[in-house]
């Protein structure tokens, strides 16, 4: 590494062969499922109105937010104990806590979605839309079907098998709800439509990812079953559970904010434009499931985890970055081609949280990975009330009188914000940065991708051009900065060399 000798004298970390390996597997997974993603909303937003799309996304934001009082924040600590207890040859333990988790959220989440059921018809006179009603009847089933998704996911990521969770999360259930969605639209069914895809793609899904966890993990699950103590995984998990509670409803009060004050279609737009900024989380959400098991297992070795931490916020900041300049440059050209012209009025709100996601991905990440890993619950619970706070005060504030651009920059404040306070966090407790000359390489870059960029948008009238040329010119010229200004790094070749030997042969190293 250029930063300092004493990084170049660094041990070859397994670790970041580990990130690279199934960082790359998740990778794979996020682009197919993102790819289905963008192609159900654009079969949504051209088969039903602005105002019925919207009608669906508060209805599934509701059930989001319930589903996170259902799990009590459980799942996650499997991610975090098991890894430790296989790691200490207790493979009994390890299957303790999955069994346990299991068994409380499956109860939990039965009792929250006959909750939700019983007071559908509330929820429906408060925003004002009758038909939630029955749109949340129809979808409480998914609650304590989502809470056992998500022990499957924890669980894959726990033995470090993330190939099984890309099946089950990226490929079955995109795969069987995009068919289900696509020929129920087209046979007329409109709302019903999409709840049905919803809830048949998350059933089959769960089906395949369990039947492959049991063939994985068989060996883990004959083991005789070792009851851990409730006691460390309810301190490790209710702070998260919390956590969990108030980032859901972040993410989605937008959605809740924007049906307040505006009209449903308000809301579609809005959530379009929110999609396609979130896209730049594809990254980081390739290498989160693998880097906080990472972060968990060497948790008090501090400078492997600093060492960890700056490879992976390189890595995610490097392919992210570019994504931010196209995207933002070509915000309006995206959103028209991508869906159709009226959701091209949301192209600020692109612009805004793209800005906002790609510092914090970087930092950390929006459900603070790093400090999860390092066993700080209780701090990411506190940051995520910041979060919540933000969002929530400044979106309300400024919603009635700058509309959806106004829940965007609600968005944008409290991400800023909270990365901040993870930056701050984690070198005070301990003394961890990643602000090295090889980062500012990293972030150099993008300034003459974006000079190269801006020609494209200005000059061209087409949107179909914009859409092909944009990225081609905004990667190359960052490609050939990265190349000139010599950013790569030893950790680099090593990361490259799990997918190609012959590339981390060519790759110039400092």
């Amino acid at each position: 590494m250029t930063d300092t000798d004493t990084e170049n004298e660094t041990t070859r970390d397994e670790g970041v062969s580990t990130l690279a390996k199934q960082g790359s597997i998740t990778f794979v997974g996020n682009v197919v499922n993102g790819a289905f993603g963008f192609a159900i909303v654009m079969l949504m937003t051209r088969y039903v109105t602005p105002s019925v799309y919207g009608l669906f996304v508060l209805a599934t934001s509701v059930i989001l937010f319930m589903q996170v009082f259902a799990n009590l924040g459980l799942p996650l600590a499997i991610d975090y104990f098991v890894p430790q207890y296989l790691d200490e040859d207790e493979p009994g333990k390890a299957k303790g806590v999955i069994m346990q988790v299991t068994a409380t959220v499956l109860i939990t989440s039965a009792l929250v979605a006959f909750a939700l059921a019983a007071g559908s018809g509330y929820i429906g006179e408060v925003f004002q839309e009758p038909s939630m009603r029955i749109a949340l009847l129809l979808l409480s089933v998914t609650i304590p079907m989502l809470a056992i998704y998500n022990v499957l996911l924890t669980s894959y990521y726990s033995i470090k098998k993330l190939q099984y969770r890309v099946i089950m999360r990226d490929l079955v259930r995109p795969i069987v709800r995009f068919g289900v969605t696509a020929a129920l639209l087209l046979a007329g069914f409109g709302l019903l439509g999409l709840i049905a895809g919803y809830v048949i793609g998350l059933f089959v899904a769960i089906t395949v990812g369990a039947a492959l966890f049991t063939y994985k993990a068989w060996d883990l699950l004959t083991v005789d079953t070792e009851l851990v103590a409730s006691r460390p995984l309810l301190t490790y998990s209710l702070p998260l559970a919390m956590t969990s509670v108030v980032f859901v409803l972040m993410g989605h009060v937008d959605y809740f904010v924007l049906g307040f004050f505006l009209d449903s279609d308000d809301v579609g737009i809005y959530r379009v434009g929110y999609m396609l900024g979130s896209g730049l989380m594809i990254i980081f959400n390739s290498l989160s499931p693998v880097f906080k098991p990472l972060i968990a297992e060497t948790r008090e070795d501090t400078a492997l985890v600093e060492q960890r931490f700056r490879v992976a916020a390189r890595w995610i900041a490097g392919i992210t970055l570019p994504i931010a300049i196209v995207l933002s440059l070509g915000a309006s050209s995206y959103l028209a081609v991508l869906y159709t012209p009226q959701y091209a009025e949301a192209n600020l709100v692109v612009v805004l949280l793209c800005g906002a996601f790609l510092f914090n991905v970087t930092v950390g990440g929006p459900d603070g990975s790093l400090l999860q890993g390092m066993g700080y619950s209780r701090i990411v619970f506190a940051n995520t009330l910041v979060l919540f706070g933000a969002n929530f005060l400044v979106s309300m504030a400024l919603v009635p009188i700058f509309g959806i651009e106004g829940a965007a920059i609600g968005s944008a404040t409290a991400l800023f914000l909270v990365g901040g306070l993870t930056i701050a966090e984690i070198y005070y407790l301990d003394g961890i940065h990643l602000f090295t000359r090889d980062f500012a390489k990293i972030v150099g870059a993008g300034v003459p991708a974006t000079i190269a960029g801006v020609p494209i948008v200005v000059l061209l009238e087409s949107d179909l051009l914009i859409v092909a040329l944009l990225p081609i010119v905004v990667v190359s010229v960052y490609v050939a900065t990265l190349i000139v200004t010599d950013a790569f790094t030893d950790e680099d070749a090593q990361m490259i060399g799990e997918f190609s030997p012959t590339v981390e042969k060519w790759l110039p190293v400092s």
